[in-house]
């Protein structure tokens, strides 16, 4: 049991990091932007892409590790009980999104900020991706709060 208690903990420790993160950056981001401050743009643009690489990822590995870990060791079947399958799909839906779409946005949105991070102007293309960072932002989150919802809940 001292193996399952330490994976539930691993996982539990993923979920606070990956969900306390993905909410937290988006409110930073937000608030940073509407500074019309170039400096602080840029300053929270780079705790944006800091931190997701810094605790978005190990959030992602702790939480799989852990989960995983858990259903393993205690035998648990991973594809049988519909509620299982729907998390697993959902989790796998947020990350194709953070992946393909959130993660690209991030990587130029940097290099953008970089040119301004001194007091310059922010680009209008900054804002047009810093509007479409947080509209998919947002919808990658929708399938996150489901799966916490589907873990506690357990539904039939």
């Amino acid at each position: 049991m001292t193996a399952y208690y330490l994976l539930l903990f691993l996982h539990y420790t993923g979920v606070i990091l990956l969900v306390g993160n993905i909410t937290v950056t988006a409110v930073w981001k937000v608030f940073a932007n509407r500074t019309g401050d170039a400096r602080i743009i840029a300053f929270g643009q780079r705790l944006v892409t800091g931190t997701d690489f810094g605790l978005t990822i190990p959030g992602i590995v702790l939480t799989m590790v852990g989960g995983y870990g858990c259903a393993l060791l205690m035998g648990y079947p991973l594809f049988e009980d519909l509620w299982l399958i729907a998390s697993q799909i959902l989790f796998v839906v947020a990350g194709l999104i953070w992946l393909g779409i959130l993660v690209p946005i991030q990587v130029r949105q940097a290099r953008l900020a970089h040119g301004f991070a001194d007091g310059g102007v922010v680009s209008d293309e900054y804002r047009a991706l810093s509007r479409r960072w947080i509209t998919w932002g947002l919808i990658s989150t929708v399938p996150m709060v489901a799966v916490l919802w589907l873990m506690v809940v357990k539904p039939a």
